[in-house]
């Protein structure tokens, strides 16, 4: 199994998230959430309808900096777990992403997202 590094958890600032293009053979991009050293990774598509969720780069967060939010219909997932706790897809959550920071660099596996 082999690795696909991000980038810097310092590329993300703290309380917020950036997004990521898909690995090469891959359709769908990542983004990732950081809280201080701990960052959370998902598949950049949300369950209701499939599209990328934000509309402008790196913008996934409420505007508390408190929830992922989807851009297209306003549904509202938690960090922690990519849960809909809210909008046309509650209940259903976002794809998780194995991650962890490794010499300062956010890893997740090569076949993410595919």
């Amino acid at each position: 199994m082999s690795d696909r590094i991000l980038g810097p958890l310092e590329e993300i600032p703290d309380g917020g998230a950036r997004g990521y293009p898909p690995a090469p053979g891959a359709f769908m991009g990542l983004f990732a959430v950081r809280r201080g050293e701990q960052v959370w990774v998902y598949v950049n598509s949300c369950p209701h309808v499939g599209l990328p969720l934000e509309l402008q780069p790196h913008r996934f967060l409420d505007h508390k900096g408190e929830r992922i939010i989807c851009a297209a219909h306003g549904a509202k997932f938690l960090v922690e777990d990519g849960l809909c706790v809210g909008g046309p897809c509650m209940g259903d959550s976002l794809e998780a992403v194995a991650a962890r920071v490794e010499g300062g660099n956010i890893v997740v596996d090569a076949e993410a997202g595919v």
